[in-house]
């Protein structure tokens, strides 16, 4: 292991930041932080490099115990979101810092920031200052000078957060390629989905200061610990239904509930890639009018109207769409291929229960059967994975 933290917990007076975390870091692995604001994945990295004392629990770094060591003692690169460049410094004796507080040797400091230079892309721009470089340029360079002194772990605070939409992609693209080739540990917080299932070997994900789950990014996406991760990663569609004679039900929606009484209410969960959709009305179990299509590039989010005024959303492909000659204010038919029965936010979370092939006409019920037209559905907090 080259990071372990074992129960350390984080208190601010009466608050808890961090409470109990634990989970490890494999040698050369890239592990994200990832979590909304404010549930203690920054106190953590912090914690790890030194900059916060744990208030409880152990932090070890190459199975060396490292609660009381300095941030020197630790051999750790930092890179903060807001780059810390020194401005009165060019590119050069910013990089060239750290390793002069450490007395390397001249020659050696030339050729380290000289191969520096090369891995980021930026021979000839040594004599510039940070305010003439991009944004993108400065995060290298604080990266580099991270990178100099040959630290035994990398972190990164929200490394990208600063830059517009376009260089963040490229300086993504940059991190996998460049810890491919120097294979440092490193972890990195983020607060983006998609850029942690993106870049990440595993991702831990944080709650109020607990850990939610740890896994691989099609781990925590197709398998979920609990209704908190399925709806931060990703999109949910959830809606609140009454049982009766042995089916939940809201409004033209059904789903099997054997062992559930009348009148008990439950809560139905599913992604939107499990919206099936055919312009043959005859084809799947329900009927809806296509609202809203919108472009998300490769894919397509489309928002499905019941004839009770229920909305769903569903995902598909550009080609999919364009193949079934879908458009706006079309009526068609579709099916919810699989779906999950929701608990609470901090209960495990069951697998999903299939219902593909399931074709059949739904069964009208008169508008007395069913529940007040209020829907409890609601959407997960990101728009930008399928």
């Amino acid at each position: 292991m080259s990071i372990e933290l074992k129960k350390v917990s984080k208190q601010y007076g009466r608050e808890l930041a961090v409470e109990e975390v634990s989970f490890s870091v494999e040698d050369g692995e890239l592990v994200a932080l990832l979590g909304p604001s404010g549930c203690g994945k920054t106190t953590v990295l912090r914690m790890i490099a030194g900059l916060e004392q744990p208030t409880g629990g152990d932090i070890y770094i190459r199975a060396q115990r490292v609660n009381e060591l300095s941030v020197q003692e630790r051999n750790i690169g930092f890179v903060f979101q807001s780059y810390a460049l020194f401005k009165t410094m060019n590119v050069y004796k910013n990089i060239a810092f750290g390793l002069k507080i450490k007395k390397w040797k001249k020659a050696d400091i030339v050729t380290r920031v000289g191969d520096l230079l090369r891995l980021i892309g930026l021979e000839g721009l040594d004599h510039r200052y940070p305010h003439q470089l991009s944004g993108g340029q400065r995060q290298r360079v604080a990266m580099a000078r991270a990178l100099a002194p040959r630290p035994n772990v990398l972190l990164l605070d929200e490394p990208f957060g600063a830059v517009d939409a376009k260089i963040r992609q490229e300086l993504r693209e940059w991190l996998v390629r460049l810890h491919h080739d120097l294979s440092i540990t490193t972890v990195f917080v983020t607060h983006d989905q998609e850029e942690a299932m993106e870049v990440a070997n595993r991702i831990v994900i944080f709650s109020k200061g607990r850990v939610e789950q740890i896994g691989t990014p099609r781990e925590v996406y197709d398998h979920p610990a609990s209704e908190f991760v399925a709806r931060f990663i990703g999109v949910m569609n959830v809606f609140e239904l009454e049982v009766r004679r042995g089916m939940a039900r809201l409004h033209e929606l059904e789903f099997p509930a054997a062992g559930l009484a009348d009148g008990q209410r439950v809560r139905i969960g599913f992604r939107p890639y499990a919206v099936q959709v055919s312009p043959d009305l005859d084809h799947y179990r329900y009927r809806a009018v296509l609202r809203h299509t919108f472009f998300l590039g490769v894919m397509l989010r489309v928002e499905l109207q019941l004839a009770s005024g229920l909305t769903i959303r569903g995902r598909m492909t550009k080609e999919e769409y364009e193949h079934l000659g879908l458009a706006d204010d079309q009526e068609v038919s579709f099916q919810i291929r699989q779906y999950r029965v929701l608990g609470n936010e901090n209960t495990p979370l069951p697998p999903e229960i299939s219902t593909a092939g399931d074709t059949a006409p739904v069964r009208r019920e008169s508008p007395v059967d069913e529940p007040p037209a209020s829907d409890k559905e609601s959407v997960g907090s990101s728009e930008k994975l399928p």
